[in-house]
């Protein structure tokens, strides 16, 4: 590929998505990439290449960003962050929510849902304890194609098999086919919306629980910054967000802090808490 090329399309995808084509990605470009330039029946990644950089390509732009920014996901991906949203956010907000009786949750960049969907099967599970709750949880992804998946809740034997507890897998889905649905019900509790991380996002409103996993690793340490400190805006004072395990807020932002004793649970830090406080922060209430 000539470095032309690839200094385009790195171009292309920072722009549109935020994505930071790192050196030496061309084995990605091709396995992302050559499937359409197949559909579309051009001459590899160079003929797709030109076909990008001509006038009224928008469609395909659209197309190539969806294939490169759409990520791998599984039921419960990594355990301790739905350990965490079961044993520890959620007893603490159930409290610190009780008079309003109301809880937003936002699912950044889902991919095919199975991230909300696995926060919704917890949240049924502890449904004796949310009686005349209002629980809204919102899952956003860049690609359309990816969100109209998430939203038919339908997944192969394989994707159900990864990560998935066979008791979740009997009580919540029903086998149709060799494919596997998830129920009416917790499909019901999902909203899904097509969003850029890279655009505004308050219309979205405050939520007291944001998942945003395995997205900022693509970016690079401004746009990173940018996203977090918008996000801690939509953020209750004494929220909750969550990251990938190999992501961090340290060195980008002061606007979160770590919970003690958690590798990937963060909250906005006390001055920031302090500054915005309109719910009093859940370190008062305990103390």
């Amino acid at each position: 590929m000539l470095a032309t090329d690839y200094e385009f399309m790195g171009t292309l995808l920072k722009d549109r998505s935020g994505l930071v084509l790192a050196p030496g990605k061309e084995y990605l470009l091709e396995s992302r990439l050559l499937p359409i330039a197949r559909e579309k029946g051009l001459a590899g990644l160079e003929g797709l290449i030109a076909a990008l950089r001509k006038p009224g390509s928008e469609e395909l732009r659209v197309r190539v960003t969806e294939a490169m920014t759409t990520n791998e996901s599984f039921f419960f991906r990594d355990k301790t962050p739905f350990d965490l949203f079961r044993e520890q956010i959620m007893p603490a907000l159930i409290e610190a929510r009780r008079p309003q009786r109301n809880l937003r949750i936002w699912c950044a960049a889902c991919s095919t849902g199975q991230e909300p969907y696995s926060l919704s099967m917890y949240l049924k599970e502890m449904a004796d304890k949310l009686i005349g709750w209002k629980v809204d949880v919102v899952g956003t992804d860049l690609s359309e194609e990816v969100l109209e998946k998430a939203k038919v809740g339908m997944y192969s034997q394989f994707e159900v098999q990864r990560g998935m507890p066979i008791a979740m897998l009997v009580k919540y889905f029903s086998q149709i086919g060799d494919m596997w649905q998830i129920d009416a019900a917790l499909r019901a509790m999902v909203q899904y919306r097509s969003l850029n991380l890279l655009q505004p996002f308050s219309h979205l409103g405050r939520f007291d629980i944001i998942y945003c996993r395995n997205v900022l690793i693509y970016f690079d340490q401004p746009t990173k910054k940018q996203i977090l400190e918008r996000m801690v805006s939509q953020l209750a004072p004494d929220g909750y967000l969550l990251l990938g395990a190999a992501e961090t807020v340290l060195g980008i932002t002061d606007a979160f802090e770590q919970v003690p004793g958690t590798r990937s649970l963060y909250r906005p830090t006390q001055a920031d808490r302090s500054a915005r406080s309109v719910i009093t922060p859940l370190a008062a209430r305990a103390g």
